[in-house]
């Protein structure tokens, strides 16, 4: 990746129909991405990785170039991700968390108490702490040359709270949620503190160059509706709210935002008037009772089942074809309902990829 010094002055944009689509603008075809597509399947990523320390790529703005174009040269793919990861942003609050190989992203000394609020900055200067990811963007958009859009991320409050609490992956959430329980003030002042850092985060992320921002709401679906109005609804809407109003007071373009709240569905409605262009959705939902619940008004993303890409590659021709029929080929992106897997082969990725071209440049034209 060579930088060019100018973080102004980007290539132009050859391929926008991933940002048509999200702004619910007619497309010849879906745009379509996927959610991990720069990520262990891929044999170029693990060489690249190999030697390397995964919270040490994450702040190598070279490296993470490297990996976010890496999927891009196998497949037209109509948009990339930036390499990075959500824990980055408690990392940025002081809190301490290491890649432990097997077990997964562990934080040494997870929130316990409600004292142990007192240990993060309270005040997070973004560019100081968060800057390697800013360089990153700048460095991507330049080198990907205008072949698509850059998308930008952070995880979303509730998401990041229970990592902080749980310490690392967990099946219940039940640290993180008896907190939601038991500690109701101190949840708010934690998710609020996280609302204000996920916000300047995503503002300087368009700053340096991201066309689109999707904010993952991973761990929805260990709430049930009543704790999602409480703790993760009201965050998710001022972020949108906070980073528009932001992008505004600094001249910024007004890129689209995705939220996507990982097995939401009953707050399907709610996300639809959250303030976001598109509402990702996972596989657990059929494509028109989504779009029923949804509108009109919103881009949908998703939602094939990660694991159909194990099928034979005419099985998965198929059931693209299935989805796009049920989501229909305008205001849509075409996605996975959740991230890639490491053991996936890569020639499957490829044709899921082509089918979202194929199926809905045919289905457009009849």
């Amino acid at each position: 990746c060579s930088f060019i010094h100018s973080p102004k002055g980007f290539p132009k944009l050859k391929n926008d129909t991933f940002l048509r689509a999200a702004r619910g603008e007619e497309t010849e075809h879906t745009p379509v991405w996927c959610m991990r597509q720069a990520g262990r399947y891929l044999p170029e990523f693990r060489e690249t990785r190999a030697a390397q320390d995964f919270f040490a790529t994450c702040q190598s703005p070279k490296l993470c170039c490297e990996l976010t174009l890496q999927p891009l040269r196998r497949f037209p793919l109509d948009a990339a991700i930036i390499f990075s990861d959500i824990l980055v942003v408690p990392q940025a609050l002081g809190m301490e968390v290491v890649m432990v190989p097997g077990k997964g992203p562990t934080f040494t000394e997870p929130l316990k108490e409600v004292e142990d609020l007192l240990k993060l900055r309270q005040k997070v200067d973004v560019t100081a702490e968060l800057g390697y990811v800013f360089q990153a963007i700048t460095l991507t958009r330049h080198s990907l040359e205008g072949r698509v859009p850059l998308i930008g991320f952070s995880g979303a409050p509730w998401t990041l709270m229970s990592y902080m609490i749980e310490g690392g992956g967990s099946t219940t959430m039940a640290k993180a949620k008896s907190w939601l329980y038991r500690h109701p003030e101190a949840s708010h002042r934690l998710l609020r503190l996280l609302a204000d850092v996920v916000t300047d985060y995503l503002v300087g992320q368009v700053a340096a160059g991201a066309q689109a921002l999707q904010l993952f709401e991973s761990h929805a679906g260990h709430l049930g509706p009543e704790q999602f109005q409480d703790f993760a609804l009201p965050y998710i809407r001022d972020i949108a709210q906070g980073v528009k109003s932001k992008l505004k007071e600094e001249a910024l373009p007004l890129v689209p935002m995705i939220i996507f709240a990982k097995d939401a569905h009953y707050a399907l409605r709610d996300l639809a008037h959250a303030g976001y262009e598109v509402v990702g959705l996972d596989w657990t939902i059929r494509p028109q009772e989504a779009r029923a619940q949804i509108g009109k008004d919103v881009t949908l993303q998703g939602n094939l089942d990660p694991c159909a890409l194990y099928a034979p590659k005419e099985k998965i021709g198929e059931l693209v074809k299935k989805m796009l029929e049920g989501f229909g080929t305008q205001r849509y992106i075409a996605n996975l309902g959740h991230g890639l897997y490491p053991d996936m082969s890569p020639e499957h990725v490829g044709a899921f990829v082509e089918a979202v071209h194929a199926h809905s440049r045919h289905i457009n034209k009849h």
